[in-house]
């Protein structure tokens, strides 16, 4: 046994936390391939039509390619960066695990297997450039590729003559990849660690310019929507038993995780709120398995699909409840968010407002800091933002809500202050 922050737990070797992070890629391939096969599905070209896909809001790959090739492609990107972690012999912790969560989630819709590359290339020349070891910046570069869709956009949109697609698309990859790791660390004062995604907000920021520049160019990226309207219950029952897992699997390692998870509940997760180190690996792969079947519970609730985008706003969910989330903060954004949506006509089962609801968690921190009733204005303001920023952007940013979220924040937290000590 080892002894940690007052909680005892078996000892888990690195090997073992990068094989249960590791299931649900191979899980993920292995029903790739049967349910692709079982229906009669060509994954070949359901892979190139992702592919070869401009990947912009809202592209669903489920639509796009079909289930068995949208279930390979997140498979594959989730085992690249799982590769990247051993390579680099990065430490399990909780920021971590969210970001390959949130990789592995948006493989369903935006990223791919070749539109995350250049971006990750532009990572390794900063790196160089500066001297630094690729493996302080990996993470930040895995959460950049919210910007494929740009590279995609630029390699597959028809603006430029065939063969110089290629050469402008890596480029712009390779210069986002590049410029986003001092633009992230900047970025971060401006919402001051109440806005989960911050790359989301980087992002929207670097998205915004280079869509600027493109109009200029008369080169105009406007938002899809493209989404898969079936409800695949086989989907969905992978996903609770995969859930189960976590919870089976953080009981294993904490045997008292149940019973403790309640000290989860006081921490308020603004960034950096590491629940690895705070609370242990058992309580926290609980605890991801508990958000995982809350947040599928709540789109089902809600009437809506769980297609690539809810998948993916579900998949970051439990990524992130490593690394700030647990259902007492996150609680009064999602009742703000309904609140603004019923006071507002919106359609609850859309799935617009169903990733609203689930991305709005971003800014969980305000309502772990300052109460639910703070929580549930911001979840207001959230809802408000997110639906009109897109267009600011062309859809080029999938971390559109992370966007929204530090707008949100960086509005929000001063006029707090400000009441605080007029106090």
């Amino acid at each position: 046994m080892i002894y940690s922050n007052a909680y005892e737990e078996k000892e888990l070797q690195k090997e073992g936390k990068q094989l249960i992070l590791s299931v649900f890629p191979l899980v993920f391939m292995v029903f790739g391939i049967v349910y692709g096969l079982a229906n009669q599905e060509v994954l070949s070209e359901g892979l190139i039509a992702i592919l070869y896909s401009p990947t912009t809001l809202l592209t669903d790959f489920l639509k796009v390619g079909g289930v068995g090739a949208t279930f390979v492609n997140a498979a594959l990107v989730g085992l690249f960066n799982i590769y990247l972690l051993r390579r680099f012999e990065m430490r399990i912790n909780g920021l971590l695990i969210a970001a390959i969560f949130t990789v592995i989630g948006f493989s369903f819709f935006g990223k791919n297997i070749l539109n995350i590359l250049p971006i990750y290339f532009g990572g390794y020349l900063y790196a160089r450039w500066q001297g630094i070891a690729m493996k302080n910046i990996i993470l930040i570069i895995m959460f950049s590729t919210a910007l494929a869709p740009i590279v995609s956009e630029i390699t597959f949109g028809g603006y430029f003559d065939r063969g110089f697609n290629y050469i402008m698309g890596i480029l712009t990859g390779t210069l986002i990849g590049f410029i986003i790791v001092p633009l992230s660390s900047h970025m971060l004062k401006f919402h001051d660690g109440y806005n989960l995604y911050n790359i989301g907000f980087t992002a929207g920021i670097v998205g915004t310019v280079f869509t600027s520049l493109l109009r200029n160019f008369k080169i105009n990226i406007t938002p899809v929507n493209i989404l898969d309207t079936n409800q695949h219950m086989t989907i969905v029952v992978m996903l609770f038993l995969l859930f189960i897992y976590l919870i089976v699997m953080g009981y294993k390692i904490n045997d008292r995780g149940f019973k403790e998870y309640k000290n989860i509940l006081k921490y308020r997760g603004r960034t950096i709120t590491d629940f690895t180190e705070l609370v242990g690996y058992g309580i926290t792969f609980i605890n991801m398995g508990i958000m995982g079947i809350l947040s599928t519970g709540l789109v089902l609730l809600l009437g809506g699909i769980v297609n690539g985008p809810a998948i993916a706003g579900i998949l970051t969910i439990v990524g992130f409840g490593a690394f700030g989330k647990h259902p007492k903060n996150c609680l009064p954004i999602v009742v703000g968010v309904l609140f603004g949506g019923f006071v507002f006509g919106y359609d609850f089962t859309s799935t617009g407002f169903i990733i609203s609801v689930l991305f709005s968690t971003t800014i969980a921190p305000i309502a772990g800091s300052f109460g639910p009733f703070i929580g549930i204005i911001a979840g207001i303001l959230h809802l408000t933002l997110v639906t009109n920023v897109g267009i600011i952007h062309g859809g080029i940013n999938l971390y559109n809500n992370g966007f929204a979220g530090g707008l949100v924040a960086g509005f929000l937290i001063p006029i707090i202050d400000a009441f605080k000590k007029g106090d």
